[in-house]
Parts: C-alpha cells; sequence; structure tokens
C-alpha cells in the first residue's frame, strides 16, 4: 500500500478496534488505513476546511459538503487554527489600522475586529477581537509599535494610545484597509450584514479568521 500523505512503502500494523486493517507509512510513521469510512479522518480534510472558509462557505456549508457533522467540524477548525503560525510583522513598514463590527452569539453583543494590514502588500499584520476599548486596540498596535507609519480614521483613543510622530489621519489614509473590509465582509459569511451565520462563540471566530487571513 502507498502512504497516503507522502507516497511511502506502507506495512501491516495490526488492526483497528472496528476490525479494520491499520498500516503504517516507513518513511513518515503515519498511522493510516485503506478506506475511510467515516469522512472526518479522510486524508486532506484539513485542507479542504481552510479553501471552503476563504471561499465564504459558511459552518453548515461546509458541513453538508464534506458530509461530517458540524461538531467535527468546530473541533478541526479550532484544531487547524492552532497549528497556524501568524505572519512576521515586517519593521519600518507602512500600515492601516481599523475595526470591522459584528457581533457573537446574538445581535446586542458586539464585537469588534480590529486589525493592521500592511500597505505594501495588502497582508494582515495582526489582529485581536473584543470590545472597542483600548484594551482591544492596543493588542494590535504593539505588535507594529516599529512601524515607519500608522495610517487610522480619526477614533479618538487611536491618538492616545499612537505616537504622534508615526500617526496619520490624512484624507484616504486607509483606502486599502477600507477596500479590504468590504472583501473581508464578501468573503466571510460571518460578517456579512443582516446575516444570520454569525459565530456562538468568540473562539470560533477568531479561528475562522486566523484560517483566512494566514492559512
Amino acid at each position: 500500500m502507498e502512504c497516503k500523505y507522502c507516497q511511502g512503502k506502507c506495512i501491516k500494523d495490526g488492526f483497528q478496534k472496528s476490525g479494520i486493517q491499520r498500516y503504517e507509512c516507513k518513511c513518515c510513521h503515519r498511522k493510516q488505513q485503506a478506506n475511510y469510512s467515516y469522512n472526518a479522518y479522510a486524508p486532506g480534510l484539513n485542507k479542504a476546511i481552510s479553501i471552503f472558509i476563504k471561499e465564504g462557505v459558511g459552518i453548515r456549508g461546509i458541513a453538508r459538503i464534506l458530509k461530517i457533522s458540524t461538531t467535527t467540524l468546530l473541533k478541526r477548525i479550532l484544531a487547524i487554527s492552532k497549528s497556524i503560525a501568524a505572519t512576521n510583522i515586517v519593521a519600518n513598514a507602512v500600515y492601516e489600522v481599523d475595526e470591522i463590527r459584528t457581533f457573537v452569539g446574538k445581535k446586542t453583543n458586539h464585537v469588534w475586529i480590529a486589525y493592521a494590514l500592511n500597505r505594501k502588500d495588502r497582508s494582515v499584520a495582526c489582529f485581536a477581537v473584543g470590545p472597542r476599548t483600548n484594551e482591544t486596540l492596543i493588542k494590535v498596535l504593539d505588535k507594529i509599535s516599529n512601524a515607519k507609519q500608522i495610517f487610522t480614521d480619526k477614533l479618538r483613543q487611536y491618538k492616545a494610545l499612537i505616537r504622534p510622530a508615526i500617526h496619520k489621519t490624512t484624507t484616504r489614509g486607509t483606502n486599502h484597509i477600507e477596500r479590504h473590509n468590504l472583501t473581508i465582509r464578501t468573503h466571510i459569511n460571518k460578517l456579512t450584514r443582516r446575516t444570520i451565520c454569525f459565530s456562538r462563540r468568540t473562539i470560533v471566530l477568531c479561528a475562522v479568521l486566523r484560517i483566512y487571513f494566514w492559512g
């Protein structure tokens, strides 16, 4: 049998509890079986989940397409997000910072997604989810403290949290991140305005964002 992960040679390695023959790869030493009756164990599932999230498919939609339960899918999303490393923060770069409002659990429970966008390559440097307070904004601003310039809107908190030498609030200074906000809302159903595809837990929202930004 050929390994499903590295295409190496597999040897027999006993049986599963269900009585199905188990194999072990001689190269990567991963345990596997020839065929999977439960789709949640199929190789390549995590990659498929990441692709569907980036393409704007909702949680229940992904579960229907992959034929797995929503509970299993949520566990996989959390596991995938933990394995993703955050992008490296570029020093002396120009960033734009803004927030997106959404809700978790119910429409009255508002949360904000604050994030920094690298103006040069349009990559998300860092993000934080929470109330629209200094504590949430500091989680983002502290990570880009070595920036050459930081462009924001005229929210009062920014004036107190960012050094005047690098803080800019010029007209059209946040054009790139405002356009990126629209892209995010288009791609992630949870963030679409007047949506019914909302997150019930903040940890799931953070996991989806981590996969979308850096996965």
